[in-house]
């Protein structure tokens, strides 16, 4: 199973791999799409699903047996994002996202630390840094503390999360550069 829902939201030339360009994966994998990400349409659970064909059969048996499917006026939302142009909104969109990535990275580079650039979605991992060890946990707790800033422990996600937080690109650039510089006071640069 793959989860797709940020596929298309790509920067600097970078396209998102889909799991059914593998060679066999058309016979045993799935990918999943989501409207909630890419067209800002986040909560209203509107996606889709792709790839083999038994398992797509065992999802509808599922689906069909634990809910009634979404609202109407949230499917024909989704009708008329997808009748646009969405190439074009992706774009548009895509480089508001790549803007505030490259503000939050410099911005949290100028205070010494020193995170990598995602290419894709709207979310910088960025690796606890030195002095708080692996304990993305704590070193939120400090942040939300001591700056106001909320980053969500990487943790959370799993064991590849250990030792990063989770920032998110959903605000604009000012209220971007104002936590940093909360960050950096609470960090002491």
């Amino acid at each position: 199973v793959h989860d797709a829902a940020y596929l298309e939201m790509t920067f600097d030339g970078y396209t998102a791999p889909s799991v059914l360009e593998v060679p066999g994966a058309k016979e045993v994998a799935v990918e999943f799409y989501s409207l909630s990400k890419p067209f800002n349409m986040t909560g209203w659970r509107l996606g889709a699903c792709v790839g083999n064909r038994r398992a797509l059969d065992a999802l509808g048996i599922i689906k069909t047996n634990t809910d009634s499917g979404q609202w109407n006026a949230v499917q024909e939302a989704g009708v008329e994002a997808l009748s646009r142009d969405p190439a074009a909104f992706f774009r548009e969109m895509n480089g508001l996202y790549r803007r505030r990535r490259d503000c939050l990275v410099a911005e949290l580079a100028r205070v010494g630390w020193e995170v990598p650039v995602p290419r894709g979605t709207f979310y910088v991992w960025a690796p606890v840094p030195g002095g708080f060890g692996q304990d993305d946990v704590a070193f939120a707790g400090r942040l939300l503390e001591e700056a106001g800033v909320i980053v969500t422990p990487g943790s959370s996600y799993g064991r590849w999360g250990v030792g990063y937080v989770r920032m998110a690109l959903t605000v604009e650039v000012e209220r971007l550069r104002e936590a940093v510089g909360r960050i950096g006071k609470a960090l002491g640069k």
